[in-house]
């Protein structure tokens, strides 16, 4: 076997070499062929370690012990400890999401975590991931259907369930693959996870940063123009919802913004809405929780014949509540016949059937909002001003996702 110095630039010679400083690393020739350089390093752990690399050639593994030499010098620590991706994970949720994120979004984060991220890269090293791994992911949850992937449908028989796709005989694949959505918002767990490890000193980069993905962004959307709105309100005019389609539409309130206002949000005095809760369903429960970001904790201006809408709304609810052979006062201003809050999936279906009614096109219920904005701005409404009733932290993004311009305005 060839011993061999590593002198900067020198070449690898044959027997007895200068003593190396303490260090400066050593490059051997292995039994294989391959030429393994040794270093010591620094680990995340504050311990120094010694770390090999390999080449086919001196040179090779010379240029790689220099990297590393030069990474050392720079404070570059390398990962230690063999905690897993799924290990890691389990912890960040509980410890580091847990603390800074709403329970619904926590909700999703657990929900995709335990679908998609474990059975994929949970087995894996936390300090080995690189980011053809996690591309990989991303990829086989946008083109693989998951259903057969990770086995689904099989699991549903073992409940019991009759089989529907790869389960099946013969099977018959339900191309079950991940919306751009679930795909971005995969990828979002994923990078905000790694982030956190380097904060803890477990790894040295994140290979989830810099992917470069190819779903979309966002998704397309085609907001109501005014006529179609003023359509759609006359259709809703005397339903026990005009109210809250009126105030979705003309505030651009998100569904749990809308459905989470209480009476003592709304000031007749002033004329002012103040929005600061939102009602989502969170592990199988409907909580009145915060708004979305603190931008989104908001005072927006009632107008005129908006207001006069609202007082109608809380008459008729009083009224309601006297007849009621039961009645639980939540002080909820959208609420049930029994004045409990409303399961926000039944609104889907009853703003469905009332679009159909009016004859406008159909959308999603959080359309309303894209609508708002764009009506808005097609009244001259300056983008920093809708920025302010749709509670965005800058106007760019109120510009680049909710305000689609008429043609005549372009």
């Amino acid at each position: 076997m060839a011993r061999v110095t590593s002198e900067s630039g020198g070449e690898p010679t044959k027997g007895k070499g200068r003593s190396r400083r303490n260090g400066e690393g050593s490059i051997r020739q292995r039994k294989d062929g391959r030429w393994e350089a040794r270093v010591w390093v620094y680990a995340t752990n504050g311990s120094e370690v010694r770390r090999s690399v390999y080449g086919s050639s001196w040179q090779e593994a010379h240029e790689a012990m220099i990297k590393l030499q030069s990474d050392k010098m720079a404070g570059v620590r390398v990962p230690t400890g063999g905690d897993t991706v799924g290990h890691y994970l389990d912890y960040w949720l509980t410890h580091v999401a847990e603390p800074r994120v709403r329970p619904a979004t926590l909700a999703n984060y657990r929900r995709l975590a335990g679908a998609y991220v474990l059975p994929y890269l949970g087995s894996k090293k936390l300090g080995q991931l690189r980011p053809a791994d996690v591309r990989t992911f991303l990829n086989r949850l946008k083109g693989v259907c998951q259903c057969c992937a990770l086995g689904k449908d099989r699991k549903r028989v073992q409940r019991g369930a009759s089989a529907r796709c790869c389960a099946a005989v013969p099977a018959v694949c339900c191309a079950n693959v991940l919306s751009d959505g679930s795909v971005r918002y995969a990828h979002r767990i994923v990078r905000a996870m790694l982030q956190d490890a380097i904060v803890d000193e477990l790894i040295a980069t994140n290979p989830a940063r810099h992917l470069r993905i190819s779903h979309r962004y966002r998704p397309k959307f085609t907001p109501w123009s005014a006529e179609e709105a003023r359509r759609f309100l006359k259709a809703a005019r005397g339903d026990r919802w005009y109210a809250l389609y009126s105030v979705a539409l003309a505030l651009g309130l998100r569904r749990g913004e809308a459905l989470g206002l209480r009476w003592i949000d709304v000031d007749f005095v002033e004329n002012v809405i103040t929005v600061r809760r939102s009602l989502q369903r969170v592990n199988g429960q409907l909580v009145n929780g915060p708004v979305k970001t603190d931008s989104s904790e908001r005072k927006v201006a009632l107008a005129q014949p908006l207001a006069r809408v609202l007082e109608l709304h809380r008459a008729d609810q009083v009224r309601q509540s006297k007849t009621a052979k039961q009645w639980a006062d939540h002080g909820m201003v959208f609420a049930t016949k029994i004045g409990t809050p409303v399961e926000p999936r039944n609104l889907k279906r009853h703003f469905d059937q009332l679009c159909a009614k009016a004859g406008v096109p159909q959308i999603r219920f959080h359309d309303l909002r894209h609508s708002c904005a764009t009506i808005l701005y097609d009244q001259g409404v300056p983008i920093e001003n809708i920025q302010d009733v749709l509670g965005h932290s800058s106007p760019t993004i109120t510009k680049t996702i909710y305000v689609e311009a008429t043609r005549k305005i372009q």
